[in-house]
């Protein structure tokens, strides 16, 4: 199965320390990309300044985050890390503390397709929905997180030593949060 892939192209939050977080799902296995509602931060244990995640709920399409683990080193075994060079195999393992940044307006980042739910076709837009960590394409801009279709474009897949490939993907625009 194939991960969403994040490509943070110009965002707000690699210049503002506020707008990055460490979060964690208790439960369920992220892709970077995915959209997050900010929960309570953990108070016993080790996790001190860690706060749990969930998916955006019914009326709760403002103040989201987005998942995103900057090194994108698979994890094989629970022992090995790096061994696999292609970024779709990466998630945020449930129960494993990871990093998530607030959207911005104006920020640019770019997706692959499984980053979605829907079909991109002449859709432009792409919102939260209720209960989804994907986003969704739509054909009007809604409220709430909010992204607008700019290109269609490609991630580089080293696959081989002489089997390289690319997988679209595309490049956003927030235009509302």
């Amino acid at each position: 199965m194939a991960h969403a892939v994040l490509i943070p192209s110009a965002i707000a939050a690699m210049n503002i320390d506020s707008l990055n977080r460490s979060v964690m799902s208790g439960s369920v296995a992220l892709d970077n990309g995915n959209v997050l509602l900010m929960g309570a931060e953990y108070t016993s244990g080790s996790l001190t300044e860690v706060f749990a995640v969930t998916p955006p709920v019914a009326g709760s399409a403002t103040n989201l985050w987005m998942a995103y683990s900057g090194d994108e080193i698979v994890v094989t075994n629970a022992q090995y890390k790096g061994l696999d060079p292609d970024p779709r195999n990466f998630f945020n393992a449930a129960g494993k503390v990871f990093s998530a940044y607030k959207p911005q307006l104006g920020d640019i980042i770019v997706l692959t397709a499984d980053a979605f739910t829907g079909s991109f076709s002449s859709n432009t837009y792409a919102g939260t929905i209720a209960y989804s960590y994907k986003l969704e394409w739509a054909n009007a801009q809604g409220t709430g997180l909010v992204y607008k279709y700019i290109a269609t474009t490609y991630i580089s897949l080293a696959t081989g030593a002489i089997d390289n490939q690319r997988v679209a993907a595309y490049k956003l625009e927030c235009v509302s949060i």
